[in-house]
């Protein structure tokens, strides 16, 4: 079996870092059994978002939502977002659509996963 690894950038490692420590370990241990999904599906089984030819999986883990890329040594994540914070920005937004779609049309969405990809590749300078 070749390495999995799961990355988390910059701002996901901090969004994690700030939640309390019971928290990290319920999402830590409810990626046990993703290597397996993310290497032997075709992600069918998360949300998706797609924009620009880039594509995002949505992973939920109780109130929150865990936001990565597939990479060749496993998967990258970009944004770990507490499910009331998607709330309050489809209340503010108006949106009515289903949460991956409003995500997706979103510009400001896209804002906040390339300000975490850009944390990520200053950090590897």
């Amino acid at each position: 079996m070749r390495p999995f690894q799961i990355i988390f950038n910059p701002t996901s490692a901090g969004e994690l870092a700030r939640m309390p420590k019971e928290l990290q370990l319920h999402i830590l241990g409810e990626f046990r059994g993703l290597p397996q999904q993310v290497m032997n599906t075709d992600l069918d089984a998360f949300g998706k978002l797609e924009r620009a030819g880039r594509t995002l999986h949505r992973f939920r883990v109780g109130d929150y939502r865990v936001y990565f890329e597939k990479h060749d040594l496993g998967l990258v994540v970009y944004r770990i977002l507490s499910r009331h914070t998607l709330k309050d920005f489809y209340f503010r937004s108006g949106l009515k659509l289903d949460e991956d779609e409003a995500l997706q049309q979103n510009p400001k969405f896209w804002e906040l996963i390339e300000a975490a990809r850009s944390a990520s590749a200053k950090t590897a300078e």
